[in-house]
């Protein structure tokens, strides 16, 4: 008998795209080399609308890059929310650019604008995600009920720049060199050792040598594993103008008026739990601050599935929503 088991990624979903003004400036006055800003709508035809954005790496197809989370009958059930998630700016093959995550956040605002929805009831943002979701609260306080952030917070930390400064240098040099897809990998593989823990590398990874000097061990196997695998993603312009953006991010707390939720994990190298601690201190209209160990450092909102299933749920339990209740 065949298997009626539904794939995280197949739910039913709706491309939408709206014209980018040609009039439209990038804060560094650029411009963007795409025409268009192309988002995907899950969900029922009617009901609150939440925005869900992710990492760097994620997009319009968040049913795909937090499975889990977005999903029929999950905890943010697109059997009873609309959902939006977008792609970010700049897509691969364009012109390398100088961009802010308010650029992203003014983007999203003409993508709303283009499809009729006036109002965002919910924006949950994780990551990068959650730095769009910051930069659109301060621009368009308006345009938004509630913003609830993990992993995220109103400032980079000088060791996040730090880090990611390393990785824009590398997949420089490497476009420079001609080898752009193993400068892509090799940054892949230096950005995992900072999303992880050294605790959960030391539960999963033996420090057993290889026979000779310069082979893999085997926590590089696994390194290089995720590495191969985003060297079709994204290209180096692409990954530079993002990771560059981060590192320009910047809100004032108190320029987020919605009611406002933070998650923070102290194990986060990138965005250490003191950045979480000052933001939530800073919002004058918090709703609740999560602070939570965990073994999966920054990876921890695609990794800790019940703790933040359980944190989704009392977010979204805010929300008008039909009977049937969303899953913890």
């Amino acid at each position: 008998m065949a298997s009626t088991k539904r794939h995280f990624d197949d739910a039913p979903g709706q491309d939408v795209r709206v014209p980018i003004a040609a009039e439209f400036r990038l804060e560094s006055g650029q411009r963007l080399a795409a025409s268009e800003i192309v988002g995907r709508l899950h969900g029922p035809g009617q009901g609150p609308l939440v925005v869900v954005a992710g990492g760097i790496s994620g997009g319009r197809f968040a049913t795909r890059w937090w499975p889990w989370a977005v999903r029929a009958g999950g905890p943010i059930d697109l059997d009873g929310l609309r959902v939006l998630a977008f792609d970010l700016a700049p897509g691969t093959g364009e012109t390398e650019v100088t961009l802010t995550t308010t650029d992203q956040a003014r983007l999203l605002a003409r993508l709303l604008d283009g499809i009729g929805e006036p109002r965002v009831d919910l924006f949950i943002g994780a990551s990068y995600g959650g730095c769009i979701g910051l930069a659109f609260a301060a621009a368009f306080p308006e345009w938004i009920g509630e913003l609830a952030v993990i992993s995220a917070a109103h400032r980079t930390h000088p060791t996040a720049t730090a880090l990611r400064g390393v990785q824009r240098r590398l997949l420089a040099f490497a476009r420079d060199c001609g080898r752009e897809a193993e400068g892509i990998a090799l940054a892949r593989e230096l950005a995992m050792t900072s999303y992880r823990t050294a605790e959960e590398f030391g539960v999963r990874f033996a420090s057993t040598p290889p026979t000779r000097a310069g082979d893999p061990y085997p926590v590089c196997d696994y390194l290089i594993a995720r590495g191969a695998a985003y060297s079709d993603v994204t290209d180096a312009a692409r990954w530079i103008a993002l990771s560059d953006s981060l590192d320009r991010h910047t809100v004032a707390p108190g320029a987020i008026r919605c009611p406002l939720t933070v998650i923070g994990f102290t194990s986060d190298r990138l965005v250490p739990i003191e950045d979480s601690r000052d933001l939530a201190a800073g919002a004058p209209n918090l709703r609740r601050f999560i602070e939570a160990p965990s073994i999966f450092g920054h990876d921890a909102f695609l990794k800790e599935r019940e703790r933040v299933s359980h944190a989704l749920h009392d977010i979204l339990s805010t929300l008008s929503l039909p009977t049937q209740e969303i899953a913890a």
